[in-house]
């Protein structure tokens, strides 16, 4: 990982630049999820400007539902080199296609939360409890009934 660019930077300074603590810095190396650290003479840690991406990528990959074991083992197919890009494509677009079904239930969950927003929405604004399908859904706006006003 750090073969192209001078590990040239402290951990203090890979805290700073990254928006991370130094302890979840020394997390994600202890888990295996930070390859190519470097030690210098008085054996601090030495990291590159590839540590900033890669710090970004391995949060992305957590805050999207990749197992630490996952991420683990897609480390590992990286410190094999290139060989292994291939695998590493698939792992990358197996968990985009979680993603993308994950994304799919959060629009379901947020248009159902629109749904009761709007049915309060009505019912403060009516005085009364708006109509609800036989299942006890609010009925969608366009679908209700037209009262007569008098």
């Amino acid at each position: 990982m750090s073969d192209d660019t001078a590990l040239q930077m402290h951990i203090g300074e890979l805290a700073a630049r990254s928006g991370r603590s130094v302890d979840a810095i020394r997390w994600y190396e202890k888990q295996g999820l930070l390859p190519g650290v470097g030690r210098d003479a008085g054996r601090r840690r030495l990291y590159g400007e590839r540590h900033l991406g890669w710090l970004e990528l391995m949060d992305r990959l957590r805050g999207t539902g990749m197992t630490i074991a996952a991420m683990q083992a897609y480390t590992a197919l990286v410190m094999q080199g290139r060989r292994t890009l291939p695998q590493r494509r698939e792992v990358l677009a197996a968990h985009r296609a979680q993603v993308e079904a994950r994304i799919a239930e959060w629009k379901a969950a947020l248009k159902q939360l629109d749904r009761k927003l709007d049915f309060y929405a009505d019912w403060i604004a009516q005085g009364e409890r708006p109509p609800m399908d036989p299942q006890g859904r609010p009925l969608a706006r366009a679908k209700r009934p037209k009262t007569l006003k008098r």
